[in-house]
């Protein structure tokens, strides 16, 4: 910084040798001292005046705009508003795949109080508990004459409440618009449904949240503003699925099952027609979670997707199979069935005594344990693994289900030679009926996996190939000699028409803490129809079946869960467009050159 001088000492000291007058010189030099700070001052407030400036101008500008603003806006008046942001409460419509009404909105009315309007607190709280019976009148007049200004009431009432509301004439009664869910259909595809509930609530808006089923899965896809007009279409159908579940009711009811569950799937898309899981509820009132005990007690549970069991002999069509793919032996093929085969200290029998030999096709028409452990045995653990694996019997299912994808099935910590076998007749491993439907449409279309689906969503392209078509065609042709032969185990599956072919399955049901019950078992009846030109995968599990035939229990699925599944052919298959023809003789496209 350069200092500068007060006083010009050596122009004063020159002007004093010279004999000039110094103090001139320094009044000329404080003269021009104070001028350079005079002009450095008005600088300084022209700055401050000018940025002063900018700010009003700021301000002028922002309050005209709002001005504007206000002046173009239509006038309303003012409403109450609970604290919160915007709510989205738009939600799109499910319909079946005839696009028939699944679920929709509901306007209604909520209704909630501002105290601080109320002329009549006493006379409010009690016209309400009238009105309301769950509501208790003291309780309601505490609240009423407490220090809160605002309060709910009612989530949602009906036209006919909001009415004898309105007529207890209080001022601090109001009523804020809602979009509820609604199922016109009740209890019907609850399970595929599953429900909805309020989220986010404000005065003038409540926003719809899924809390199971399809609801929960494709939830942003149904509150999505943008899509709010574009229904989500299911595979289902509405009739069909009406006919299975009064079926499988009256079927439940007449076995004496604890449960039951039915799955109809196209056997070439893999789009499930029917899925049914009883006992049920109704999603417009859907009950709370369990807190305790067994959640398959509850009518939430999912039997058909959620439920893993033992499914039984109706896995030993994939041993079958299997072999047949490799090679290892063909329809005709004798298998020894002298037993018991000892295993440790395990054995392995058969329900009856079938001889010392029984073919590959009796094998499978009889049910025969020992016989469906020689075939694994031959085929071996780690292959054995590898069929059920592009079956899809060892992985959670694609389903678009929220409980879907957290099912997986319970598989044996060691898979040794004792599990192969066992595993062979559908022991020793579990799984839903949704992975059992899933491996039976795979192996009997003509041998390509599916996917299951219950969103329609345009032509299915074929999925890997599992087994050959020559394959996929005996094996059919077993499970039809399964219903139609005398020495079947379902030939009370038989329904005139549709040649139906299947597989039972009677496992005994687990203890929650480890074992087995010695009189209730799990019931399934795995089923194909028409056996000769495949179209649908039926699959009925009943949960503790029993009936009296002649004074003696049974419990077996040949007496309990057969008879409902032929039931539910002989109700949906002409729904189905199918209709009854002559069955072609021989074979189902199979031709036996040699042994």
């Amino acid at each position: 910084m350069t200092r500068v001088p007060l006083r010009p000492l050596a122009r004063i000291l020159e002007a004093r040798a010279s004999g000039g007058d110094p103090n001139a010189i320094e009044r000329e030099n404080k003269r021009l001292r104070h001028e350079e700070m005079r002009d450095k001052a008005r600088l300084r407030a022209e700055g401050r005046l000018l940025v002063l400036a900018a700010l009003f101008f700021c301000a002028f500008v922002t309050v005209g705009v709002r001005m504007g603003t206000l002046s173009a806006t239509v006038p309303s008046e003012p409403r109450a508003q609970a604290p919160g942001a915007l709510i989205a409460q738009t939600r799109a419509d499910i319909v079946d795949r005839q696009g028939r009404l699944l679920a929709t909105n509901f306007v209604t009315h909520a209704l909630y109080a501002e105290t601080e309007n109320m002329v009549d607190p006493a006379r409010a709280a009690a016209e309400l508990a009238r009105i309301f019976p769950d509501l208790e009148e003291e309780a309601l007049l505490r609240r009423f004459t407490g220090k809160t200004k605002f309060l709910w009431i009612k989530p949602q009432i009906s036209p006919e409440q909001k009415q004898a509301v309105h007529d207890i004439g209080d001022p601090g009664l109001l009523f804020g618009p809602r979009d509820m869910r609604l199922y016109p259909n009740g209890g019907l595809a609850a399970h595929v449904l599953g429900g909805a509930r309020f989220g986010e609530q404000a005065v003038q808006a409540a926003e719809l949240i899924g809390v199971a089923g399809i609801e929960r899965a494709f939830d942003e896809r149904l509150s999505d503003p943008a899509r709010a007009g574009e229904p989500l279409m299911l595979t289902l159908d509405l009739t069909v699925q009406a006919a299975v579940e009064r079926v499988l009711a009256g079927g439940m009811q007449v076995m004496n099952a604890q449960g039951a569950a039915a799955i109809l799937m196209d056997a070439h898309t893999g789009e499930i027609v029917s899925l049914a899981s009883l006992p049920d509820f109704d999603p417009n009132d859907r009950p709370n979670p369990p807190t305790k005990g067994d959640p398959s007690d509850s009518p939430i549970f999912n039997r058909a997707v959620q439920g893993v069991y033992e499914l039984g002999s109706t896995y030993k069509i994939f041993a079958a199979a299997q072999a047949l793919e490799l090679g290892l032996v063909n329809p005709e093929t004798m298998i020894d069935t002298r037993g018991p085969i000892r295993w440790g200290k395990h054995r392995i029998n058969d329900f009856h005594d079938y001889g010392a030999q029984l073919s590959v096709t009796d094998v499978i028409v009889r049910s025969s344990n020992i016989g469906t452990a020689r075939l694994a045995q031959q085929i071996g653990g780690a292959r054995q693994r590898e069929f059920l694996d592009q079956l899809g019997l060892t992985q959670p299912t694609a389903l678009e289900l929220s409980e879907a994808a957290r099912i997986k099935p319970l598989l044996p910590s060691n898979w040794s030679e004792l599990s192969t076998m066992t595993i062979s007749y559908g022991h020793g491993i579990s799984a839903s009926p949704l992975h059992l439907a899933t491996a039976y449409a795979s192996l009997l279309n003509g041998g390509t996996r599916v996917t299951p689906t219950l969103v329609r969503s345009g032509p299915v392209a074929p999925g890997p190939r599992v087994v050959s078509e020559k394959t996929s065609a005996i094996a059919r042709d077993m499970l039809r000699q399964v219903v139609a032969s005398e020495k079947g185990t379902a030939s009370f599956g038989e329904v005139p028409g549709y040649a139906v072919g299947g597989k039972t399955g009677t496992a005994d049901k687990p203890k929650p803490r480890g074992g087995y019950y010695e009189d209730k078992v799990i019931g399934t009846f795995a089923s194909v129809f028409p056996a000769h030109d495949p179209k649908y995968i039926l699959v009925v599990s009943l949960d503790e079946p029993v009936i009296s035939i002649l004074g003696e229990a049974r419990r077996t699925a040949g007496f309990t869960a057969v008879p409902v599944a032929a039931e539910i052919i002989r109700r949906v298959a002409p729904l189905l467009g199918l209709r009854p023809e002559i069955e072609p003789k021989g074979p189902i496209g199979v031709t036996l050159t040699s042994n």
